[in-house]
């Protein structure tokens, strides 16, 4: 392939068509401008100084480029160039230019929206779900665009289309993919995509691109990034630790495809990597195989002496994995794996990709050149774009399913992932991972978007939403299901579905003929039981259903050997006691500690239904606990600020909140220590009592693009809760929007 179709396929490049269409798609929203300080009902208005564009990039280095149109106060995921802007034009529509080299925390506006909080979880790999997967071999890497470059909204937004990623459990590093030389060629992930990845143990890179010329790049913005100062040191490396610090994610994908350079100047940027792993060595870095050693763009297709020097000097890691360029072949990746043996480094340190930005599964691969069946792997594989999976304006439900045959494969069963066609999905060649360790554990089945939110069965929100910070930690094994006796059985669909829920967006669904009792596995875990220890279910039968037997589902013990079957002891779900809630929820509870010293290794429910009748049974939630729930409740927050706002002029405002977080380590009741935050939650207090979900996030500022004013009222009551792993939630710290 040409570089120019390998340029505009987005090898590590800005994209053709389908990334100028995202882009436009984008223009509708507003921009994120400083924010004047005053009353809360005070308007926001752009500093005039930056109202006009500057074409001349020595002029305007240093300082941010603003478009002539006003903006709202929507933030936005961050970008930036080096230094200076581009020659001779203007910013692409919607996008703000920045300069990184002249970023600093204190200025920005946007930074308290965008920071991740939860930190990455250590997550283990259980016994493989069948005898193909591998553990200690390959591994997967995904670059995926969530969104345009610019005008990538920092905490959701307000529909539920969005390529809700959830199979962290195959995955062993996310890049933010993006940039464009008509936006910024620096991205800092959203908090969301950070706050998901951790949670299951995934770390997130930033992405550096530096595109071919073809696509707008300047040789320029490489010297700059590279550039040294008068004692010798890399200015930019050291912005790129603070960025990652600041905002919390964990690393760099470095991808310089902008040809012209000299061997001098690739000397200068591994001296640049080199820098930045010294500067932070608990930062990631990863090269893409396009810069090579003459400070020329050429793509190798493999590991050697033409982009060695980015990846390891002596006896120095510079990065930890390097990107392989697709042009790969069975003989160059061979060849590849031993050059990293010879420099010490495992060879599942390579990436090889696999493009499936157009075809996703139909994509042609030589899978054996690098995950052969039958002998060991020979390097790892990166997934270029797997939100192929997302088709626009479909419904939620119908993603998750394509999406669950991409990784898991066609017939969604990991003892044997095969499929669609010859695609070979991650399931059949990666062992997964699970962080679920400790107690309390809790999931709600809820994938980060919806087309409305329930609280405890009940609708609470009836807006659409996504926002990936909000997603629980869900089952990464799509979908494991036993039938008693063993042998072949009438499957029913296993799958999320959006049409109800117990908390949050969505509940996990069985529809279908149950012809003999099944149990669905769930989770493996790792957790330490206690004597008290219960296992809590909340689940219901939707109208028209067979009546369905309800059991607990734990294994105390792992299967001997991969694709065994766990040996779970069964438990009636009235063991101790159920509960009936609104819509037809029941929440049943059940001992699984009947001693200390016993440890959880997978947990389930068993179903079945007279006379192997159709059944549609919802799982609302599961929870793992010891002691009584209100113990895991977290104290609330702190003071709530209203800190911006715009009114629309149509009964609505938008609104940037912030608060303080809870306090930790202060005892609250119940409770002999602070309990641990996992998400907070804002609710507009209507006039019947009643409570709007509006939102969430896991940090302590969050913005609302549209509060509804209601009957003319002359103030409108916010409320932020501290929600605990247990869902349980604190009481409220309010504020009042005054209209």
């Amino acid at each position: 392939m040409d570089a120019r179709r390998d340029a505009g396929r987005g090898k590590g490049s800005e994209q053709g068509p389908s990334r100028r269409k995202l882009v436009a798609g984008a223009a509708a929203a507003g921009l994120a401008l400083p924010l004047t300080s005053g009353s809360a009902g005070a308007a926001v208005r752009a500093d005039a100084s930056r109202g006009a564009v500057r074409a001349d990039a020595s002029a305007a280095a240093g300082r941010e480029q603003t478009p002539k149109a006003a903006g709202f106060l929507q933030p936005y995921a961050s970008y930036w160039f080096p230094d200076s802007f581009p020659e001779g034009r203007e910013p692409d529509p919607g996008a703000v230019w920045r300069s990184l080299k002249s970023w600093r925390p204190q200025d920005d506006a946007d930074l308290p929206y965008n920071v991740a909080t939860v930190p990455l979880t250590k997550r283990f790999a259980p016994v493989p779900a069948n005898p193909t997967a591998r553990t200690g071999q390959a591994r997967v890497s995904a670059l995926v665009s969530f969104a345009g470059t610019a005008r990538n909204p920092s905490q959701g937004s307000p529909k539920a289309d969005y390529y809700a990623l959830s199979h962290w459990a195959y995955l062993d590093e996310l890049v933010f993919w993006g940039g464009s030389s008509g936006e910024g060629v620096i991205l800092a992930p959203n908090a969301p995509v950070t706050d998901a990845a951790h949670r299951n143990g995934v770390p997130v890179l930033g992405n550096v691109f530096l595109p071919p010329t073809a696509y707008g790049g300047e040789l320029t913005w490489t010297r700059e990034l590279v550039q040294q100062d008068a004692l010798g040191r890399f200015p930019l490396a050291d912005k790129l630790i603070q960025v990652a610090r600041t905002y919390g994610f964990d690393g760099w994908f470095l991808n310089g495809e902008t040809d012209g350079g000299d061997p001098a100047l690739a000397r200068q940027f591994a001296d640049f990597v080199r820098a930045l792993r010294k500067g932070a060595p608990e930062l990631r870095i990863t090269w893409y195989d396009a810069f090579n050693a003459d400070g020329r763009v050429g793509w190798q297709g493999a590991l050697n002496d033409k982009n060695a020097m980015f990846f390891q000097r002596g006896a120095e890691k510079l990065s930890d994995t390097l990107f392989v360029d697709f042009r790969w072949s069975a003989s160059r990746l061979a060849s590849s794996a031993a050059y990293a043996r010879r420099l010490g480094r495992s060879p599942y340190e390579l990436w090889a990709g696999v493009d499936v930005e157009a075809s996703g599964w139909d994509s042609r691969v030589n899978w054996d050149a690098f995950v052969p069946e039958g002998r060991d792997h020979v390097v790892s594989y990166g997934l270029y774009r797997p939100e192929w999976t997302r088709r626009s304006g479909e419904a939620p439900g119908a993603f998750h399913a394509r999406d669950d045959q991409f990784w898991g494969g066609r017939n969604t069963d990991p003892s044997a992932p095969a499929g669609p066609g010859s695609w070979r999905p991650a399931a059949r060649t990666v062992a997964d991972r699970s962080t679920v360790t400790s107690v309390p554990f809790a999931s709600a089945f809820n994938t980060g978007h919806g087309t409305a939110w329930y609280e405890d069965g009940v609708r609470t929100g009836e807006a659409e939403w996504n926002h990936l910070g909000l997603q629980d930690r869900l089952p990464g094994r799509r979908w494991a299901l036993w039938a008693d006796g063993g042998g072949t059985f009438r499957r029913p669909a296993v799958g999320f579905d959006f049409g109800a829920a117990w908390r949050g967006g969505s509940s996990l669904l069985v529809d279908g003929t149950l012809d003999r009792p099944v149990t669905l596995e769930l989770y493996r875990t790792r957790l330490p039981l206690r004597a008290g220890t219960v296992l809590e279910i909340t689940h219901r039968a939707d109208e028209g259903s067979a009546a369905v037997t309800v059991e607990a589902a734990v294994a105390y013990a792992e299967p001997a050997k991969a694709g065994g079957r766990p040996q779970f002891r069964r438990m009636p779900a009235r063991t101790v006691r159920t509960v009936r809630a609104a819509d037809g929820w029941v929440t049943s509870t059940v001992r699984i500690g009947d001693g200390p010293g016993r440890t959880a290794y997978a947990l389930g429910v068993r179903l079945g239904a007279p006379g192997g009748a159709p059944v549609r049974w919802r799982l609302g939630a599961l929870a793992v606990r010891d002691g009584e729930p209100a113990a895991h409740t977290p104290a609330p927050p702190g003071a709530v600020k209203i800190a911006a706002a715009r009114v629309t002029g149509d009964g609505t405002a938008e609104l940037r909140l912030t608060w303080q977080p809870s306090a930790k380590g202060v005892p609250v009741r119940h409770s002999a220590k602070g309990v641990p935050v996992r998400h907070y939650e804002v609710h507009q207090t209507l006039q019947d009592g009643k409570r709007r979900f509006l939102g969430g996030t896991c940090g302590t500022a969050f913005y609302l693009p549209a509060l509804r004013r209601t009957d003319g009222e002359p103030g409108t009551r916010l409320e932020v809760r501290a929600v605990g792993e247990l869902y349980g939630s604190s009481a409220a710290a309010t504020a009042v929007f005054t209209w």
